[in-house]
């Protein structure tokens, strides 16, 4: 038989699926750097890329062995679909203002005020992010994954096309619609930013 390190990945996943569990690290040694990489583009952070390579590959290895694999030869970009998936419900869970202009060239969702803020003015700014927050949340998968992409990870569009698999046009298309939707959303619940 073959060494492990010749085999395909779909070979050592069928292996590693068949009790061989050395074929899992021969996966994870020749796609570590490819999976690594494109977490610590979208978060920034080293510790916190590590502890989301490592979740990346625990929920790889529950997929396995509860025998839900079924990607077909397309391990690595499965995995870094996982990967991805990751980074956003990060994203999705930081409690921190993303910042996007307008047309009017104005932060929609500067809510906070440099100077010391009264507990009153505290509680609005804090209501207004979550209402921001709901109205992302109710956006369209695309558009929502954009937003969070472009303005939490703080991503440019040619790495948010990258790790999409979309064209920049059609980043910058939904990224336009969602401002749109956000601005349309604003103005029907009355929101003042």
């Amino acid at each position: 038989m073959k060494n492990f390190t010749q085999l395909s990945d779909q070979e050592l996943v069928t292996a590693y699926m068949n009790g061989q569990e050395n074929s899992l690290s021969v996966l994870v040694e020749r796609h570590k750097n490819k999976i690594f990489t494109s977490i610590y583009l979208l978060v920034k952070d080293r510790y916190l890329a590590e502890d989301i390579f490592q979740d990346v590959f625990i929920r790889i290895i529950d997929t396995l062995r509860n025998g839900r694999y079924n990607e077909e030869g397309k391990f690595l970009p499965w995995a870094q679909r996982i990967a991805h998936n990751l980074c956003v419900d990060h994203f999705r869970k930081v409690k921190r203002s993303p910042s996007i202009k307008t047309s009017e060239d104005h932060d929609i969702f500067e809510v906070l005020n440099f100077s010391e803020a009264g507990k009153d003015e505290k509680i609005m700014a804090t209501e207004t992010q979550e209402k921001v927050r709901m109205m992302i949340d109710m956006l369209p998968e695309d558009q929502r994954e954009i937003i969070i992409l472009r303005n939490y990870a703080d991503l440019s569009f040619k790495e948010i096309a990258q790790l999409t698999n979309s064209s920049i046009n059609t980043c910058l298309g939904r990224m336009r619609y969602a401002l749109i939707n956000l601005r349309k959303m604003m103005t029907e619940k009355q929101i003042a930013l």
